[in-house]
């Protein structure tokens, strides 16, 4: 492409200001398995240890031995993938295993996976919904399930679309009777919430959202993507804590790319007709290839993992608790939350960019995130707390800082 190409121009201007800005995000090169210490590249070739405080390895999953045997077993076993999507190719043993055990682990009908938890949501709405169908949204729900959202409005026309701001149940309910008014005869309300807002670390209120959604006779979708392995006593997920069971929600989304092993991956799980229906009728099943089988097995093994040793949810926990403590002590402006999720708000992008980078000089590696994928003024450190860590690697986390 030439300079002169105005595509070519306007990616240069585009670029040039985030470099001049202090914005521009520069990519880690990680030359380790994920875990509490990872070993990172640099520029000259030479690689540094760091802590790591950046990654969805809630249990420290990603390089357990069980995990990593299983991926290597399904790899020697059936190969690199099914070189297709599922219908054309068939079904790999493995992915009904992991299908079955997702869908028993969160009591419903049935599960299907995806190469990833955005290929899962974006499959929902755009095949799920009916003209004359109206869909309620958090505001701060992810970027996947709004852009599945704003998909169906094109795909599905007379879809109509609510947004709520976060949390706000109040909010929730009124905007839920102007959807009733919007319904078509034979109309759905759908009402989508993540479980764990993966910015803010907060969590929906589940058990009042069902109650709302039960006098409206809207359907309750939970994206759990950071609330799987995390919440509730045996890591079930954002419903076990608030003591609800898994039939309670009626639709899950969720990835096998955080806690559940770390790899890729994501699923939904609900009814057995909606699943049937995503199987025979949604892009992402039809156009896409099944998740590689080498990481159905090992996501396998992982939730195995999880459910086996509730002590590792419970270590989550406590070191959830003692970071926030300590970050707190240190004079941080830490948002409150039972979830691994630690921000320390920070207001400007370009800061929060240069915080990250003189931690990592700390040997602290913690990202600071920006707009767009926070509103502007609204930058963050984002502080991810594992099973893995220890107290000791939490108080280098806080040593380092009180250096900032």
């Amino acid at each position: 492409m030439n300079a002169d190409h105005p595509f070519a121009q306007r990616a240069s201007t585009l670029l040039s200001g985030l470099r001049d800005r202090g914005e521009f995000k520069v990519l880690q090169t990680i030359d380790s398995t994920m875990g509490p210490v990872v070993r990172l590249k640099q520029p000259d070739g030479s690689t540094k240890e760091a802590l790591c405080f950046c990654s969805n390895n809630y249990l420290g999953l990603a390089d357990h031995p069980e995990v990593i045997e299983a991926g290597l077993k399904g790899l020697r076993d059936y190969g690199a993938g099914t070189a297709s999507v599922r219908f054309i190719c068939g079904t790999f043993t493995p992915h009904h295993a992991l299908e079955a055990r997702i869908a028993a682990m969160l009591e419903q009908e049935a599960a299907y996976t995806f190469v990833s938890c955005w290929n899962a949501t974006e499959a929902v709405f755009p095949t799920l919904c009916e003209a004359g169908d109206a869909i309620v949204s958090d505001a701060l729900n992810h970027a996947c399930i709004i852009d599945s959202i704003r998909l169906c409005s094109v795909i599905k026309k007379g879809v109509n679309r609510f947004v709520y701001p976060n949390n706000d149940l109040a909010a929730l309910e009124t905007k839920l009777a102007e959807a009733k008014g919007t319904l078509a005869p034979g109309g759905v309300i759908w009402v989508i919430t993540d479980g764990v807002f993966s910015m803010e670390g907060s969590i929906a209120d589940l058990p009042k959202m069902r109650a709302l959604c039960d006098r409206f006779g809207a359907l309750l979708a939970v994206d759990d993507s950071h609330g799987t392995g995390v919440m509730g006593r045996t890591g079930r997920g954002t419903h076990e804590h608030w003591g609800m069971r898994g039939a309670d929600i009626d639709l899950f989304t969720g990835t096998l790319g955080k806690a559940l092993g770390g790899a890729a991956g994501g699923y939904i799980a609900g009814p057995k007709l909606a699943v049937d229906t995503i199987v025979q009728r949604a892009r992402p099943t039809l156009f896409s290839n099944a998740l590689p089988v080498t990481v159905a097995c090992s996501a396998d093994k992982a939730i195995e993992v999880m459910l086996r040793e509730p002590q590792r949810v419970q270590r989550l926990r406590d070191n959830v608790a003692y970071a926030r403590k300590q970050i707190k002590a240190a004079g941080f402006d830490v948002l409150e939350s039972p979830t691994a999720i630690c921000p320390i708000i920070v207001h400007e992008t370009a800061k929060a960019i240069a915080m990250s980078k003189r931690l990592l000089e700390l040997g602290v590696y913690v990202i600071g995130f920006g707009f767009p994928v926070v509103p502007e003024g609204h930058a963050r450190l984002r502080c991810q707390i594992s099973a893995a860590h220890t107290e000791a690697h939490i108080d280098t986390l806080v040593s380092a800082l009180k250096h900032l």
